[in-house]
């Protein structure tokens, strides 16, 4: 079975990755997203998920195929925004994957620490840690022999957290699969 996880520049956030990504601001347009998600319904039939930001969810959502579920990632920490309510939670919007797995039930929600967090520490703003990725490849039923394409690897923490999942050794051999939980 042949998975994707997308975790593109959030919309309007492309100005965040601009010095990094030359093509950034392209994710500052909801064509792009939208594009992205017809990619990820045609190439990945298995099963795809796609992280965003609670700002864009009611447009990203309107161009998803009927059946997509959301998903809630809660985190326990989040930078404070001049804003009454904070958003202290990430959409993750999935599709497909494995109808059942014996005695596996997942949470459509997941509590996790994200602090400390930094551009620093995960070499890109947004980085994802392992909690999160278990999640989302729990979301989709993966088993072992399975495979996943990161169509954003950024820092290579979502390549490293399936290698975990599959229980093999870390692509980052720089970087201890502990320094990414």
């Amino acid at each position: 079975v042949r998975f994707a996880y997308a975790d593109p520049p959030y919309l309007g956030c492309g100005k965040l990755y601009a010095a990094r990504h030359p093509e950034a601001l392209v994710w500052d347009d909801p064509e792009t997203h939208r594009r992205l998600i017809e990619r990820l319904s045609d190439e990945w039939p298995d099963g795809w998920a796609l992280s965003l930001h609670v700002p864009s969810l009611q447009t990203i959502l309107g161009f998803c195929p009927s059946g997509v579920r959301v998903a809630a990632a809660c985190k326990t920490y989040g930078q404070i925004r001049p804003t009454r309510v904070q958003w202290m939670w990430e959409p993750v919007i999935f599709s497909g994957g494995r109808k059942k797995r014996p005695n596996s039930l997942v949470r459509d929600w997941l509590a996790y620490n994200t602090a400390p967090r930094s551009r620093a520490k995960d070499g890109l703003i947004g980085g994802k840690p392992m909690a999160f990725c278990h999640w989302v490849f729990d979301l989709l039923g993966a088993e072992p022999g399975d495979t996943l394409d990161d169509l954003f690897p950024g820092t290579g923490a979502v390549g490293a957290a399936w290698a975990s999942y599959m229980g093999e050794r870390s692509p980052l051999p720089h970087l201890p699969l502990e320094a990414l939980a």
